[in-house]
């Protein structure tokens, strides 16, 4: 009996591992492609029995020259930027300040629930790079420090940098496909419609000829 119940305890165990390992403030989605313009979601789940959750600060990486946030009921955004030891080369000219910090606060996070707080930005780095964004969680009356290595009780958010998107693939937005289109399609159209312009003419063709050849055989009857 004991033999039996162990491999049940075991698979419980295991079926639970997942939820517990991912109880922990961490960045949506964790793998993004380098140099892509992405939304990223700090995702905050409360842990605590009673609780709330009412401040949520995350430190950035070097290389995010900048970040825009949307909007969450009830919650206010800071965004905390200082100056670049090396400045980002951008299209409209160098960019000499990062953003260091972003900072939710004013709100309230009940026990048992989440939030997410959506950030666009453009990833920085090479394909390969690990990106590590420290947070840390204010509750009513302690803090959680989400700084920690991978395997860590507290493990800090992180977010893989991909090889970059190469011309003609979709493009990706929090994993949803957006189709582009692109100038083979209309191509394939025009072709499309040129091929049924042919096949009307050469249907008429035929019923000119089929009609031609009755004309015909009716007039040698008569004759």
């Amino acid at each position: 009996m004991i033999r039996k119940l162990v491999p049940t305890a075991l698979l419980a165990l295991a079926l639970l591992a997942p939820a517990v390992a991912g109880a922990h403030v961490t960045l949506q989605p964790t793998e993004a492609p380098e140099g892509a313009y992405t939304v990223l979601d700090v995702r905050v789940p409360n842990e605590s029995d009673s609780e709330n959750t009412t401040k949520v600060a995350v430190q950035f990486p070097a290389g995010f020259g900048d970040v825009f946030y949307q909007a969450v009921p009830g919650w206010n955004v800071e965004v905390i930027h200082q100056k670049l030891k090396k400045p980002i080369q951008t299209d409209d000219g160098p960019v000499t300040e990062g953003v260091k910090e972003v900072i939710f606060s004013g709100g309230k996070l009940a026990p048992g629930q989440f939030q997410d707080f959506p950030l666009s930005v453009q990833i920085p780095g090479k394909a390969g790079e690990e990106l590590t964004f420290k947070a840390v969680q204010t509750y009513e009356k302690e803090i959680v420090r989400w700084i920690g290595a991978p395997e860590s009780e507290h493990p800090a958010p992180q977010v893989l940098v991909l090889p970059p998107k190469e011309a003609g693939e979709p493009s990706t937005i929090n994993n949803k496909s957006l189709p582009l289109t692109s100038s083979n399609s209309s191509d394939s159209g025009g072709s499309s419609d040129k091929g049924l312009a042919i096949a009307a003419i050469v249907v008429a063709v035929i019923a000119l000829l089929v009609a031609g050849a009755a004309v015909v055989g009716s007039r040698r009857r008569t004759v």
